[in-house]
């Protein structure tokens, strides 16, 4: 097991600055009540840092190691890492609320991985969603309820800071997604370089529904796994597959049972840190290459609104306000 490091975490990319029209997400939509319902913050009485650092039940591997990569993490108890040997594991959410991220957990996210990125003992990352329920339905939509759209297009702008952040990273970045992975949980899972998925799982995009303005970064992710047609199909439908049609449409990179998802994650892992760590950076590093272009010019464009700013709060006070009489 290594032991702790210091790591300068004071550095660009936390701080929601790119920009404003890039990838976000809604909450997810799925077949039950629980993926329709909007993410707030505990409801318990509980303080999110009180979240930091604890340990997933059953795993006691590892050593907890948040406060060496991110300082700001004591005020989120989002974002955890559990280091075991050359392997990070980043666990997301409180394991609450389906495990959306607020506009603070989106930059301590990007902090963790810009800092994580200058770790040169690092020779792979695991990203998962707290608890054992699911990955992540992405954004806490509550922030935006009454929201200006100023403060929606700097959430926004987190987001894709932290995503941005994720696809930096030298070493291999594997997702390892139960339950469910929609709006910008699916965009975290893409920006991610291997997916790998229960069965049962959902992916998928219900953001349009929400006046969500599609960002180019956002239709690049998905296109670059799936191609156009079916990133059109995703993105317009808002439809969510499971895990054994997300490997067909190349949005997963292997589907099994979800029994066995924590082996299937951790032979991948056991697969990528068996090569030399210099030739796993170089083969990551050019794929990087092919895809440069893409991702520059996605850089260069222009600001936007994040979103249709009266249809979204028309939908997500309508929403509410049902969730509300239904008690």
């Amino acid at each position: 097991m290594t032991a702790p490091r210091t790591v300068d975490v004071r550095r660009p990319g936390g701080d929601g600055s790119s920009p404003a029209d890039a990838a976000n997400s809604a909450g997810a939509r799925g077949d039950s009540d629980a993926d329709m319902r909007p993410v707030g913050p505990l409801d318990d009485g509980r303080t999110s840092a009180e979240g930091v650092g604890r340990e997933e039940p059953g795993d006691s591997r590892g050593e907890d190691v948040t406060a060496d990569y991110a300082a700001d993490a004591r005020h989120s108890g989002a974002v955890t890492i559990r280091r075991d040997g050359t392997l990070a594991t980043v666990h997301i959410g409180t394991g609450r609320r389906a495990n959306a991220l607020r506009t603070h957990d989106w930059q301590v996210l990007a902090t963790v991985f810009d800092s994580l990125a200058q770790d040169v003992s690092l020779g792979a990352v695991v990203v998962t969603g707290r608890g054992t329920n699911t990955f992540s339905a992405g954004s806490d939509m509550r922030e935006w309820l009454s929201a200006d759209p100023s403060e929606i297009d700097g959430s926004f702008a987190a987001m894709e800071s932290a995503l941005s952040a994720v696809e930096r990273l030298p070493v291999p970045v594997i997702a390892r997604i139960s339950g469910s992975a929609v709006g910008a949980g699916c965009q975290l899972a893409c920006a991610c370089d291997l997916r790998i998925v229960a069965d049962d799982a959902r992916m998928g995009m219900p953001i349009a529904r929400w006046g969500i303005l599609v960002p180019p970064a956002f239709a690049a992710r998905i296109a670059l796994l799936t191609g156009p047609a079916t990133a059109r199909d995703l993105l317009l439908t808002g439809r969510l597959v499971d895990g054994t049609e997300a490997v067909r449409l190349r949005l997963a990179t292997a589907s099994v049972p979800a029994a066995d998802l924590d082996t299937a994650t951790a032979d991948v892992v056991t697969a990528i840190t068996a090569h030399p760590p210099a030739a796993i950076r170089a083969a990551k590093r050019a794929v990087d290459t092919v895809i440069a272009p893409t991702r520059e010019r996605l850089g260069q464009l222009p600001a936007g609104p994040a979103v249709d700013y009266d249809s979204m709060q028309l939908a997500l006070g309508s929403f509410l306000g049902g969730v509300t009489r239904a008690g």
